[in-house]
């Protein structure tokens, strides 16, 4: 297991490019914790901080595809870091300013949504010229969302220490200031420089022509909501049981099992189709949550918690490999932007839900409506199981294209590829 994560870090850019892509992403990772505890320690209500956290998802769903076309249209240097410089500014903004003027609060948590660099997509669109074969480009998919669950592991406890030790206010601007660096740090390096897109076809829709990657965003969508609904629904918990710090626990016992999961994921190769796999990963992640509603004692709720962040990781390589197969030529940042965005509107429905749920019937309320979350996750993808059964186009990953100045590809699987 070990030794194919090494593999890929040894090469040339490759540690770089994760670690500035999981640090350029922290602001983003955790911006909806951070929201929700600044908008308590302001006073406002459980309903006011599901609204900020919702209007911020919603701006990064509205953000991340234009940005993402942007990037496959222009490179990444020219949208990424003015993007996350904007982005830093509207957190920035919030954390000045307040809750004394609503319209300003929700206007920076919009600012903030809307400029979030793809930083996800782009680096998934850099893997291809950085590690040189479809093996290497798979497992570093799962190696991936393996150290995205370390940041969302280590982030809410980043935040609830930053509140701990200063304010929400200043967690807000010192995670932001670590965001922009991090971006930095990938922005200035030699393939996200050099790096261009594939040709693509001139289409209005882009990548949203394609059957099986609107399938597999309905799917994950639901998949958002039950993340964001979780998020409302810890604090609730940590609330019942007055210490502070049993959310921050909770937060980084989901993480720490979908980073366990996710490395054994990607420990080995799988045969058959990964919309197959996919399937069975989500009926399993929905099975996990279902089980949050008991909210027992907090060890068992923290045990619990881990459990059903085991199949998240897996659930996100898998739809990585997903997106390859069924994305459209030159439309690699957008179609993963797009994952992205499904997973912020998905994340602001649960929000949104989740805290109305909250007052009206308490915590298991609001946990219920993850658990609902994962199973229309699924349900989505049987009734879409023809669509994803059959990729939309067949692209070559090591393959420069005509006009590719870096020579690398937008990633991609053949159709008969075993992932």
């Amino acid at each position: 297991m070990a030794a194919g994560y090494l593999d890929i870090l040894r090469a040339r850019h490759a540690a770089r490019l994760l670690t500035g892509t999981l640090v350029g992403r922290l602001p983003n990772g955790t911006a909806h914790i951070a929201i929700v505890l600044f908008t308590r320690a302001e006073g406002g209500s459980y309903t006011l901080a599901g609204a900020l956290a919702a209007v911020y998802g919603l701006a990064t769903a509205v953000g991340q595809p234009l940005l993402g076309r942007a990037v496959d249209l222009y490179g990444q240097p020219r949208v990424q870091l003015p993007a996350s410089v904007l982005s830093a500014l509207g957190m920035a903004l919030l954390a000045v300013a307040g809750l004394g003027s609503l319209p300003l609060a929700y206007a920076a948590v919009a600012l903030a949504g809307v400029f979030t660099p793809p930083l996800e997509g782009g680096l998934r669109a850099l893997w291809p010229s950085v590690l040189g074969s479809e093996e290497r480009v798979h497992r570093a998919y799962a190696m991936d969302a393996v150290a995205q669950e370390i940041m969302f592991t280590v982030g809410p406890l980043l935040v609830t220490l930053l509140v701990s030790l200063w304010s929400p206010a200043a967690a807000l601007l010192v995670i932001n200031t670590i965001g922009v660096l991090g971006a930095l740090s990938v922005i200035l390096s030699e393939p996200s420089r050099s790096w261009r897109s594939a040709p693509r076809e001139a289409h209005w829709l882009g990548a949203l022509r394609s059957r099986g990657l609107l399938a597999l965003l309905g799917s994950f969508f639901f998949v958002g909501m039950a993340l964001g609904s979780i998020t409302v629904a810890g604090v609730a918990y940590a609330d019942d049981h007055g210490r502070e710090s049993v959310y921050g626990w909770l937060m980084a016992a989901l993480g720490l099992g979908a980073l366990i999961g996710g490395a054994v994921y990607g420990a080995r190769q799988w045969s058959g189709p990964p919309e197959r796999r996919l399937r069975v990963i989500v009926a399993l992640l929905a099975l996990g949550y279902l089980p949050l509603m008991l909210t027992p004692g907090v060890v068992a709720m923290t045990v619990l918690a881990a459990v059903a962040g085991v199949f998240l990781a897996p659930a996100i390589a898998c739809s990585f490999i997903v997106v390859d197969r069924h994305a459209p030529r030159g439309t690699v940042t957008e179609a993963f932007s797009w994952l992205v965005t499904t997973f912020g509107v998905g994340a602001a429905a649960g929000t949104a839900v989740a805290g109305p749920a909250v007052e009206l019937g308490g915590t298991s309320w609001s946990f219920a409506v993850a658990g609902a979350g994962g199973v229309a996750a699924l349900l989505v993808l049987l009734a879409t199981g023809g669509i994803l059964a059959a990729p939309g186009h067949s692209a070559v990953a090591l393959r420069g294209p005509e006009g590719d100045r870096s020579g690398a590809a937008e990633p991609g699987l053949s159709p008969g590829h075993q992932a």
